[in-house]
């Protein structure tokens, strides 16, 4: 075999590929032509890539029929090989991610090899030239190195391989990723995912193919390390009907790392320490000062149990967090201490050449203390919080031969979350009829230390000593009441789990003179959340001092203390009723991908069947509702099936010169994200309130029932909530190592689902925005028989009693431009990326709170809560995400001193604001009750670098020492963001939240 330097073979690979592109009769050539993005193959494992390709000659003596095509990995057990068709194309698909070896073998022992590498949901393309070998020579020269084009299920899609993740700065979790995906906006909220046309609780978030949104939120529930991380990859639209995609925003999806044949180990040592990070600014708005000192312990091991067979890969990853909290009105306060073990195992198997099997776990568990206290409240009254999570995941893929492929998968997700206080009283089981200890308040629940009242009839003494017992110091020296003393007074307990199982046939077959890759998948998803809400002791406790209360509860005794306790407190555990709330999904995709000529054509459908069941009816026809009450019995409370839900998935690609393309994409998304198996449940009542009443000798009066959220019924035939999308765009190979693709994009959203008032359609005139359209006043109520319907279950309901109905006229638009290039070579990357949008309409779902950063229910939220909050109510205009210009820049280099030195780059337009008031309404609240149309305001645009130094030295051959420093905000760009709109507010038209400053994170590790 000849031996040949790096840049000759090159050099050699480049001037083969031009000529053999223009003329194909050029000497020994590997030529890799580009496909268009829409014409993969449709045999796509979930967590697999393909390769795909075509072995061409000018040679009478060769025949390109039959040839042996062989790709061999370290990532794949055993090695997948495929004989050409007649016409030399060949398929490899359900690729574990990773840098290939393809051989190819013709019929005269011809042996050509080049390498390729394989991203996650993407398809590399290599086709090779043959020609004979010189009849006086045995020689086979082995060409390495080739750059390839790739083609995933969309034409919207990006993918990352390791070499990416590990040289340009990201953070240590699965929500870091999303900073350096070309193309979407980057974003420091805490919960509520980026926005990308679409809201972002539509996003989906997989890890190893596993979905882990938050059930019933939409938002990223999962904190996976990057350590693990092997591949990105993220679908921002366009998509086939493969992979059951439904997201009305982004989906992202990572592939873990596995083992090979060879055994590797790490160990690393990261910190973040205040020290080294810059000053928080602040405003009036912002006035946080912690400062968190982060360290992360991190360790993996990998290799094979069995050589060629059975690979193992397993980690740790131990990040802790501490900061010394403000010192309250009662004095200083605990340290703030969040402490998390996360372990993961992941075994690969292939037993023969054509099965390839994943099973992982991983488990987590965290636990906060010192979260949160009031600046009046004692250090005992701390609030903390315990994460545990568990994702058990196994797929597998058959190639039942060259042409036909299984794949399945089946995942079990598990997070159970509970905020719970720091300090417990669970000594203390309240009831109705039981007494409260006086004597120790502090010791009972959260006690609100009283201030002394002007009021006829207020016990001023008790009220005094109750502040000499338990009040503060304020600044003048003076015991002062006010302040809260004892425990938290809640324990929120939310299981979510969620599992899945989905199989996929693919087969490729020729009919005439086109090639069809056909794909027909099932999914079936099942979630839940078990909801628990208890009381801490008597949960919270005041003081009336002897004055009545403003409820309905009449007393001829005076009233001196009150208590408000979760009913699943009262009695012991013998009451406990926790709130179960499921929905139940069934996707059925059918998708053909047809190759003819130059053009390729992809006609697909998706169909699903989304069902929601409740807690607290049972089914009575009799009833003119369906349904009778009764209380802990689950029922199906709304049923959209395949007929409700059709998504067709069309595009058509034309290679106009065999290598760049023009594409076009139409497709349809229901998007299954909904809270209203909880918010609708009609066992809701389980987790109100009692409000007990006391005398002054702390003896049970009485008690009434807080009031609290029940059940919803629904407008009949509602039309499933759906996202529309049209792409057009062409790509363009300026070189093989050069990638630029452009496109435009329309994205329009429908049929919005809401809890509001029956009535809310005859509101009339009224605000400043006129009140009710015309269009829409003659249409009475939404449920007309809803009072006859409550009166069959003994219920009785008004005309302003809330149902579950379509948001009249809902919708939002997004218009989208973007221009992409991709640049490698042998010791760089630079990705650029930039995209100018307009997001408008009427219905934000992601801007219904004050803060919104948070898992808010989506179809149950305050927006259509009443007059103000209606969609009619100046909520048409430019929406919350709406960031016109968003600017991109990611990239590393590999040095000669055997260092890397990477980047992140990003610069964007600020968010829209409108001003909200309730007063224009004639409300206190002016929560989303805007008095200018949306989006009239825009914050400050951003921009930020990010960049990092990685330095590795060679102790031994096999044992490697690297350093390595991360600074994130190099310039410490502290912008402002999620400015206060509320006109009322003193703060009004400032920012609520600033952009982290700089900081700077350094590690050592040793690999071996």
């Amino acid at each position: 075999m000849a031996t040949q330097s790096r840049n000759f073979i090159q050099q050699r690979i480049y001037r083969a590929m031009q000529g053999a592109w223009n003329n194909r009769a050029t000497t020994l050539s590997a030529v890799l032509l580009a496909s268009s993005l829409a014409g993969a193959p449709a045999a796509m494992a979930q967590q697999a890539g393909g390769i795909k390709g075509k072995v061409e000659t000018q040679a009478t003596d060769i025949s390109v029929n039959d040839v042996t095509v062989t790709a061999s990995s370290n990532v794949m057990p055993k090695p997948r090989t495929v004989k050409t068709k007649a016409d030399g194309s060949y398929v490899l698909p359900a690729l574990k991610p990773g840098k290939y070896t393809l051989t190819f073998t013709s019929s005269d022992g011809t042996v050509r090899q080049t390498q390729v590498d394989v991203l996650l949901d993407q398809t590399s393309n290599v086709d090779v030239a043959f020609e004979a070998a010189p009849t006086d020579s045995t020689e086979v020269i082995q060409i390495v190195g080739s750059r390839i084009s790739r083609e995933g299920d969309s034409s919207l899609t990006n993918s990352l391989g390791e070499d990416v993740i590990s040289r340009v700065p990201t953070g240590q979790d699965y929500r870091s990723l999303l900073a350096i995906i070309p193309g979407v906006q980057y974003s420091e909220n805490a919960t509520l995912g980026p926005s990308a046309g679409g809201s972002g609780r539509d996003n989906k978030y997989g890890f190893d193919g596993v979905d882990v949104s938050l059930p019933m939120y939409g938002n990223l529930a999962s904190e996976p390390s990057t350590q693990d991380v092997a591949f990105v990859s993220i679908d921002r639209g366009g998509a086939k009907a493969i992979g059951f995609n439904r997201a009305g925003g982004l989906s992202i999806n990572t592939l873990s790392k596995s083992g090979t044949n060879e055994f590797h180990a790490s160990v690393e040592y990261r910190i973040e320490p205040a020290s080294l990070s810059a000053d928080r600014d602040t405003t009036e708005s912002t006035t946080s000062t912690f400062e968190e000192d982060k360290t992360w312990m991190s360790a993996n091991v990998s290799g094979a149990l069995i050589e060629d067979e059975l690979y193992f890969y397993g980690s740790y990853f131990g990040p802790e967090i501490t900061r010394d909290n403000k010192e309250t009105a009662y004095g200083p306060t605990k340290q703030y201490e969040s402490d998390r073990d996360e372990y993961f195992g992941k075994l690969t198997w292939a037993p023969t050449e054509d099965l390839l099997f994943n099973v992982s776990y991983r488990t987590s568990d965290k636990d906060v203390v010192g979260d949160t206290v009031d600046t009046k409240a004692a250090d005992s009254t701390s609030e903390g919080s315990s994460v545990s999570q568990d994702i058990f995941t196994v797929d597998g893929s058959y190639i039942i031969d060259d042409y036909t492929t299984l794949t399945f998968q089946y995942s079990d997700f598990k997070n159970e979350n509970s905020s719970r206080p720091d300090t417990n009283f669970s000594g203390v089981i309240p009831s109705i009829g039981g007494s409260l200890d006086l004597n120790n308040l502090d010791q009972q629940g959260l006690f609100f230390v009283p201030t002394i009242r002007t009021d006829e009839g207020f016990d001023t003494e008790t009220a005094q000593a109750l502040i000499d017992a338990y009040g503060y110091i304020d600044d003048a020296g003076v015991l002062t009441g006010g302040g809260n003393i004892g425990g938290a007074s809640l324990i929120n307990n939310q299981d979510f789990s969620r599992k899945s199982f989905e199989v996929a046939l693919d087969h490729e077959m020729e009919l005439g003179n086109t090639v069809h890759n056909i794909h027909i998948g099932g999914q079936w998803k099942e979630s839940e959340e078990v909801l628990t809400r208890l009381s801490n002791g008597w949960g919270s406790i005041s003081y009336n001092g002897g004055l009545g209360v403003d409820t309905d509860f009449v007393s001829e005794e005076a009233i001196y203390y009150s208590a408000t306790v979760y009913s699943n407190s009262l009695n012991g555990e013998e009451n406990l009723n926790p709130l179960t709330s499921t929905s139940e999904v069934i996707n059925i995709e059918v998708n053909d991908t047809i190759e003819h000529g130059d053009f390729t054509y992809n006609v697909g459908f998706l169909f699903s069947n989304d069902t929601l069941y409740g807690q607290g009816l049972r089914e009575n026809s009799a009833n003119a509702s369906g349904y009778e009450v009764a209380p802990g019995n689950k029922y199906k409370m709304y049923e959209l099936d395949f007929m409700d839900m059709i998504q067709p998935r069309l595009g058509i690609t034309w290679a106009y010169n065999g290598r760049d393309t023009v594409f076009a994409n139409f497709a349809s998304y229901n998007p299954d994200t909904t809270s209203l198996a909880r918010a609708a449940s009609w066992d809701r009542n389980n987790q109100s309130t009692q409000v007990v009443y006391f005398d002054a000798d702390g003896a049970f009066i009485g008690n009434t029932e807080a009031n609290g959220s029940s059940g919803k019924l629904f407008q009949d035939d509602m039309d499933a909530r759906r996202t529309d999308e049209i792409t057009i765009g062409m790509t363009k190979y300026i070189s093989n190592e050069f990638f630029v693709r452009t496109h435009v994009r329309q994205r329009k959203a429908f049929h919005a689902w809401e809890d509001q008032p029956n009535n809310a359609r005859t509101y009339g005139d009224y605000g400043p925005f006129g009140g009710v359209p015309e269009n829409l006043r003659d249409k009475g109520l939404f449920i007309p028989d809803l009072a006859e319907q409550y009166s069959s279950m003994g219920l009785t309901a008004s005309d302003g009693s809330y149902v579950i109905a379509e948001l009249d006229g809902a919708e939002n638009t997004y218009y989208e431009w973007s221009l992409e290039g991709d640049y490698t070579g042998d010791n760089y990357y630079l990705n650029v990326s930039y995209v100018w949008s307009h997001y408008f309409g009427n219905y934000d779902q992601d801007i219904t709170s004050t803060a919104s950063d948070g898992n808010l229910f989506v179809g149950s939220s305050n927006l259509g809560d009443g007059r103000g909050r209606m969609l009619w109510d100046g909520k048409s205009g430019t929406l919350n995400g709406d960031r016109p210009h968003v600017l991109k820049a990611l990239g590393y280099y590999t040095t000669d001193w055997n260092a890397d030195i990477g980047f992140n780059f990003v610069f964007q337009s600020g968010d829209v604001w409108e001003e909200w008031d309730g007063g224009a309404y004639g409300y206190s609240s002016s929560t989303i009750r805007y008095s200018e149309p949306a989006g009239s305001r825009r914050e400050s645009s951003h921009w930020q670098l990010d960049l990092n130094y990685a330095q590795a030295f060679n102790i031994t051959e096999d044992l490697e020492l690297k350093f390595q420093a991360d600074v994130f905000n190099v310039f410490d760009r502290q912008t402002g963001y999620n400015y206060q709109p509320i006109l009322s507010s003193a703060t009004f038209g400032e920012a609520q939240n600033l952009i982290n400053p700089r900081r700077v994170q350094l590690s050592v590790s040793l690999n071996y």
